[in-house]
């Protein structure tokens, strides 16, 4: 079993972990980059700037040492997705399990979350931990289920499902890294699109339709970068979809909700504390897909959304004159 815990980001969704693997009394060591943040923590009065209203299990202390972390057996790593190699870069000599939570793919590079902490933490063992996840209902130790996918397969399962499984916080082994981080990556730009159509007021029909056509493209995508079909189907794949796609609880169904209400991309973007990792992930999956010729209007539509080149209403416009076609066709890029 995995000894020490370290949480690499305390905002809400990290500090929501910290709080979980606390349970039962264990000590966990979360790194935050405010110092108001570990002053407030190490004082037990929570996280009121990313976690309001949640007391914190006294058994987390906060830290804003990298160095203090390298020294853990096993490191969470929370870190927005744009930031996570420059984060990781900086815990030296690491070579226990870190296991990435992030959902993203690296804006410059086209690089999923495990080739970047490969790139700057070459001796680690890799994990992703994704799925249907809302931090204030983990941190309240509301029933969870994740999908924890493992480089190093059942031997690495076998460290980290003692280490970090809890009463209400179920874990399923996958060793389909790919697909994890696919399914978490894409669902983000998704959920912004269904905000869209929450904003616009166009119903339930709309909205279930959107996550059904979504999921096709989701799946289009993962397939042709050597994700499984069952791992997209599952947790970290379908079963968050649905959960980001449904309430404003998700950063970017509440981006693509304002975007629907008439705000500005731009606007929103620049205001925002909490990160909405779709924004910076639409732009790079459209590129993906149309270098390997994978159709994905609704990414499409995102972008030019968030990039203010058309309004709400004509982005849903568009995607509705697209020609009627057979639901299960593969479509190739730019075919309409």
């Amino acid at each position: 079993m995995a000894g020490s815990l370290g949480v690499v980001g305390a905002g809400a969704w990290g500090t929501a972990l910290a709080q979980m693997l606390a349970t039962g009394g264990h000590n966990v060591l979360l790194w935050a980059r405010e110092p108001e943040v570990i002053s407030s923590i190490n004082a037990g009065a929570g996280n009121p700037l990313y976690l309001p209203d949640r007391p914190l299990a006294p058994t987390i202390k906060a830290t804003g040492s990298l160095d203090e972390l390298a020294q853990c057996d096993t490191l969470l790593v929370v870190v927005p997705a744009q930031h996570l190699g420059a984060t990781v870069a900086q815990i030296t000599q690491f070579s226990g399990d870190m296991v990435l939570c992030a959902k993203g793919i690296e804006a410059g590079s086209g690089r999923l979350m495990a080739q970047v902490a490969r790139a700057a933490a070459p001796e680690a063992s890799l994990a992703v931990l994704s799925g249907p996840t809302f931090a204030h209902e983990v941190a309240a130790g509301l029933p969870t289920a994740v999908t924890l996918a493992c480089e190093g397969g059942e031997p690495q399962w076998d460290r980290l499902c003692p280490a970090l499984a809890r009463p209400a916080f179920r874990l399923y082994y996958s060793q389909d890294v790919v697909g994890a981080e696919i399914g978490g990556a894409v669902k983000n730009v998704l959920a912004i699109a269904c905000g869209v159509v929450d904003g616009l007021q166009l119903g339930q029909n709309a909205r279930a339709a959107l996550i059904a056509r979504g999921y096709a493209e989701m799946l289009r995508f993962g397939l042709a970068r050597g994700a499984r079909a069952e791992t997209l189907a599952g947790l970290c794949g379908l079963g968050d979809l649905v959960l980001t796609c449904s309430s404003v609880s998700s950063r970017n169904f509440a981006l693509g909700k304002a975007l629907g209400e008439g705000a500005v991309a731009a606007v929103l973007l620049a205001d925002r504390r909490t990160v909405a990792e779709g924004a910076y992930t639409a732009p790079v999956l459209r590129s993906l897909g149309r270098d390997i010729g994978i159709a994905m209007p609704i990414t499409d539509a995102v972008c030019e959304l968030l990039g203010g080149h058309v309004d709400a209403g004509r982005t849903v416009t568009t995607l509705l004159s697209r020609p009627l076609r057979n639901e299960a066709e593969q479509v190739p890029e730019g075919s309409g």
